[in-house]
């Protein structure tokens, strides 16, 4: 046990890690770039972060019509642009472990809402208004998205920064819209089979479960950033002590 969760640790850090920060080599190429590099970071953030996707997943799992599907991803698209262009043009930010927590918080939340939970656990006759709560979650993901680009070299205030966010922005709407393409024609496809009752279940439980553990992976960086002191170490050397403490074991194997 103490192995498994040792390891566990281990892979939560070293996620973090790759999830959080821009090396020096990528602010370069967002300035060589110019805005097509932005557009194709914003893109690759989106299709790449498993969060943003895992609540898309949850929102669309039960629509069914084209008008549905609209309305639900423009509010949500509608949410995330308010924050990503204010926030980041304002400069307005917050600690992006403790925001990406709250993410991890609406993918434990749709899965929960598709289970009926407030109904069966909750004893509520319905659950919380849907569109608003997507809506709210979208301004949620777009201050996650705006801490990651605030990372990035933008320039003083002006038109030019501005472009830079909007193009960032453009590459997340891409991104976005290829995903849920992806997804829509999975579920399609699943809906028509006797067993997409039994996968709805499993496939929403996991949706919590997945959004706990990125919960955990969140809190897990902010203390080890916020509070490095508390556990003894540097937080710069972090994922070195999680690598380290498995190298006494091989030397212990060499000596034999």
């Amino acid at each position: 046990m103490y192995k498994l969760l040792l390891g566990l640790l281990t892979l939560l850090s070293t996620s973090n890690v790759f999830a959080h920060g821009i090396s020096a080599d990528a602010r370069q190429a967002m300035i060589d770039g110019g805005y097509l590099r932005y557009i194709y970071l914003g893109a690759e953030h989106m299709i790449t972060g498993y969060d943003h996707l895992l609540f898309l997943f949850g929102v669309i799992f039960f629509l069914t019509t084209f008008k549905d599907i609209v309305k639900f991803i423009s509010i949500f698209t509608l949410g995330h642009c308010i924050t990503l262009i204010f926030a980041t043009f304002m400069g307005i930010s917050a600690n992006y472990w403790l925001v990406d927590a709250v993410i991890a918080l609406s993918v434990c939340y749709k899965g929960f809402d598709n289970n009926e939970g407030f109904q069966k656990y909750l004893g509520l006759k319905k659950a919380p208004n849907l569109l608003m709560m997507v809506f709210v979650f979208g301004l949620i993901h777009g201050f996650g998205l705006s801490t990651r680009l605030q990372q990035l070299p933008l320039g003083e205030k002006g038109s030019e920064m501005l472009m830079r966010i909007i193009s960032f922005n453009v590459g997340v709407e891409i991104g976005q819209i290829a995903a849920l393409a992806i997804m829509l024609v999975l579920l399609s496809g699943v809906r028509k089979t006797d067993l997409f009752k039994k996968f709805s279940k499993v496939a929403n439980d996991g949706l919590i479960l997945a959004g706990f553990m990125l919960l955990l992976m969140q809190l897990h960086g902010y203390l080890h950033t916020s509070e490095p002191d508390e556990f003894g170490f540097s937080k710069d050397n972090h994922l070195h002590h999680h690598m380290d403490l498995e190298k006494p074991k091989k030397v212990e194997h060499d000596n034999l």
